[in-house]
Parts: structure tokens; sequence; C-alpha cells
């Protein structure tokens, strides 16, 4: 606690009992609703995160997002402190440790920012009923989506499938508010309420009670956790990446991307910060309207995943489109390593592997490439692909992760046709000409001319030996012939469109 923190609540706010705010993936002081309302209470403010648990609690988040939440947490606890409040940390059944925190605090009113995957808003049904019986008020508010997914409805009455009718019905509701300020203090709550030590959960590997290894040097020098790093990280991308994104997005050696994925997926930054941001931009005659309009309707496909997601609470294990319950994928322990490892001897593949491995995450080009190779090159579930990325991106989303495996696959909504078979080679020299991302990532092939860098088993041998390249030793050769596996993968298929058509 900050050496300006008072013992006891403020005179202003000692006459009212204490609101309690349960932050979840909304780690932000600015343009909280919750928080805003809350505060607006006049009393005390108890600001409360939970690690929950139970079988009831939403999918418990992967590897590299327990170490993002660790640090996301650390950064929320020193800005609430700085701001004379404190964050009270507990793990638990979310319903217990709410009933919990409430009795004992005398909380007369409870705020959260409401979210949207189906276990959520399940476990937030039946917590605002069990604190309703206790005579505590509940109060939900829009926070962490521009459009909720029930507020979105085709001419029929029935949620969006497909993409464009979607984004045009969101734009058709008018410019988005505009986001809240962070508030200039905060009074806290009775200080005798216990909190956990954020050390104790085990959220960051190598640390006591979680034995595995240090994997996170990678992601410690990628990335920046907390409503701070995301703020400079939105600001530097409309400053110095921005201009340029509508093309330059698609080469994964360019710096024409945002990395703002992961700090929307904790909270860190809502998508009104951004929309507003960028309109700023384009207002000001900074960046083109080309740029500008790209960006944004990757901001909506985040919308669109997410009503995907409301509508079909199992969009992780099953396919939208059920014709693909026919389809017969293959069993390939052997493949699959070589996948997760990037040792598939396709270059940029295996470039992209890497990556997600060392940070996080994967270039939105290349993560097409690698789901597309995954499904259609070796012919594994989907579901494997979800599985994998769930645990080692540090932007996995609930509804994002899997409706984008599922459009790759062509089983989702709005999914591209099953018969686009990305082929890693031509990918790799129409995006990576230079070679400048395989280079990074694949460094045993860094010597070899851009002519063959993308496709090394063609390599005349005198232009692998002078690269310091063996095919087999130093790097894989290829672990399936790419021409042969797009015939088998269009002949699986197959039972898919049989099925549908009922031939």
């Amino acid at each position: 606690m900050s050496s300006n923190t008072p013992s006891s609540n403020t005179p202003s706010s000692s006459k009212k009992p204490p609101a309690l705010l349960w932050f979840r993936n909304d780690l932000r002081l600015a343009d909280n609703p919750a928080l805003r309302k809350a505060l607006d209470t006049g009393g005390p403010v108890i600001a409360l995160y939970i690690l929950e648990e139970g079988l009831d609690a939403p999918r418990p988040p992967g590897g590299a997002a327990r170490w993002w939440l660790h640090h996301s947490l650390a950064a929320l606890a020193a800005a609430i402190a700085d701001k004379g409040g404190r964050l009270i940390l507990r793990r638990g059944p979310a319903r217990d440790v709410l009933t919990d925190v409430c009795v004992k605090a005398g909380v007369a009113t409870v705020f959260w920012n409401r979210r949207y995957e189906p276990t959520a808003v399940a476990v937030d049904t039946a917590i605002k009923a069990a604190l309703t019986a206790f005579g505590i008020e509940v109060s939900s508010l829009q926070a962490n989506l521009l459009a909720e997914p029930f507020a979105l409805k085709n001419k029929s009455g029935s949620p969006f499938k497909v993409y464009t009718p979607f984004a045009k019905a969101l734009r058709a509701m008018g410019p988005p508010r505009a986001p809240l300020p962070a508030p200039p203090a905060l009074p806290h709550g009775p200080g005798e309420i216990a909190s956990d030590r954020l050390e104790d959960w085990g959220l960051l590997p190598g640390h006591q009670p979680n034995p595995e290894p240090d994997w996170a040097a990678g992601l410690r020098d990628a990335w920046s956790p907390g409503e701070a790093g995301a703020i400079a990280r939105l600001s530097d991308f409309i400053d110095e990446s921005l201009r340029g994104y509508a093309e330059g997005r698609d080469f994964p050696a360019r710096s024409h991307v945002s990395g703002l994925s992961p700090h929307l997926r904790s909270g860190e930054i809502s998508p009104f910060q951004i929309w507003h941001a960028t309109a700023h931009a384009l207002e000001a005659g900074t960046v083109p309207g080309r740029d500008i309009e790209k960006f944004l309707s990757e901001l909506i496909w985040r919308e669109f995943c997410a009503s995907l997601a409301f509508h079909q609470p199992d969009i992780a294990s099953r396919p939208l489109d059920a014709a693909f319950n026919a389809m017969p994928w293959r069993r390939d322990a052997k493949g699959e390593a070589a996948w997760r490892r990037g040792q598939t001897g396709y270059p940029l593949v295996d470039a992209g592997m890497r990556q997600l491995w060392h940070e996080g995450i994967v270039h939105n080009r290349v993560r097409m490439v690698i789901a597309s190779f995954l499904i259609k090159h070796l012919g594994i579930d989907w579901r494997r692909g979800e599985e994998w990325l769930w645990d080692t991106l540090v932007d996995a989303d609930a509804a994002s992760n899997p409706a984008n495996w599922q459009w790759v696959a062509g089983c989702g909504a709005d999914a591209a046709p099953y018969v686009r078979v990305f082929n890693p080679t031509l990918q790799g020299e129409r995006f990576d000409a230079r070679g400048a991302y395989v280079r990074r990532w694949v460094p045993e092939l860094a010597d070899l001319p851009d002519t063959w860098l993308h496709k090394p088993w063609a390599a005349p041998a005198a232009v692998l030996e002078k690269a310091g390249v063996v095919l087999g030793e130093s790097y894989p050769r290829p672990i399936v012939d790419h021409d042969a596996a797009r015939r088998r993968a269009l002949d699986a298929y197959e039972h898919v469109r049989a099925e549908r058509t009922g031939a």
C-alpha cells in the first residue's frame, strides 16, 4: 500500500456504505463505466479481482495469458494505489468470494462490466441472483464491446452469420460513445479485507507453486502489460505504423501491426478508446482514411467473433457448420509435434510457430498460414490447433481464437472456402520476398539466397553447402508434400460436401 493511502475511509465517503467493483476482463481505470458508477455512489470503493475457480468458472487462461494476467494485475494494483485505493485479490468460486466479501464489508451495491462468453454469462446471472437474495444491488454495464451481441440482429431477428452485414449494422448504430477519463482518486473500502498475494497464485512460469521452467523471456522482451503499456502502444501505432496499414499489415517483416490484441483481451484498453483515437487521427489528416477504415474493420471483426461466441456457447468444441461433423480428421502426433516446434520444413510456417513460442503472438497473415497448414496439409482437427494457441497466445480470446480457427477450417461463419489451401512457399515468396521475417525466426536458413529461402529443399547442393544448410540435420525436409497434401485435403472435404448435399 502506498504511503499516501489513508488508513480509513475519507470523511466525504464515511457515511455511505461501500460499493464493490469486480474487475474481470477490464483491467483499467480509464473508460471503465463500472468504476465510474461505483464512485458515483459517494461511498468508498472496494476494488476486487477474483481468480475464478470451480466447475462453473469460465475457461481458464492458458500459460501465456496467465503470464500476462500476473503483470497486468500488478500494474493495476499499482495504479489503484497511486490514487489512494487498494486492489483486493482472491481466488475461488466467484459466487462464494463475492458473497463473503460483500457480507463482511457491508457492501450495498456491486458493479461490474458485462462479459459475453456464455459460461461467464451463466456465472454472472447466478451471482446476481445470489447477491440480490442478500439484499445487495447488482449493476452491470457495457464496456468492452462497441455493440453488445444481443443488440445486433438481422431483418429476421436472428444473429448475423456473415461479417459484412454485421459490420454495416454496427456502423449504422452511429459513432461509439466517447471514452470516460480515469478518476482522480479512489476512496478505498475497509482496510481489514483479506487479500491474496499475487505471487502466491503461481501465474508465472518458474515461480512457485508453478514448477514450469521459465519460458517467458521472449514475452518480457516483447510486451509491457498494463493500462499504461496499452495506451503507449496505441499512441505509437497511430504515430508510426497506422499509415500504410491497409497494405502493410499483410507483410510480417513490416511494422504495420497494432499489437493491441492482448491489451484488448485483458481490457487494459477499450475499443471505444481505440475507435476515437483513430478517428481523431483521421480528422487531423495525419493518416489516410483507407488505412483507418481497414484497421477499424479488424476491430469490428473482433466484435463479430464475440457475437458468434455469444450465440453458440460451444464454439471452441463444435463447428458452426454441422456438416463438418463428417470430416475425417487424421491423427498425426509426429506431424503435430513438428508443427508445434516449428520444424515442418516450410520456412514461413516454422517462423510463425517460433514467433508464437517466443513472443506469444503470430503475425496475422502468418497466423492464417500456420492454421491452414495444420488443418489442410496435415489433416488435423482445427480444435487441436485452437487448444495449442489458447495456451501459447498472450491474446488468446475465448471468442476470437475459436472463431478464427473455424474460419480457416471452413466450418465457421463467413468462412474461407474449403478449396482454399494456403501454399506456404508462395505465401512466403509473396509476403516475405526479402526473407526478413524468416531469417529472424529461422536463423539456420539466414545465409540462403532469397530465391531459395522459402523452398530450401529445391536449392542446388552447392547453394545449401555455401549457406551451411544440411537438410534433415540443420533444418528438416518438408514433412509433407504440398501438392499431395492439397489433394488429400480436398478429398477429405468431399465428405463434408456429401453430408451437406445428401449425395
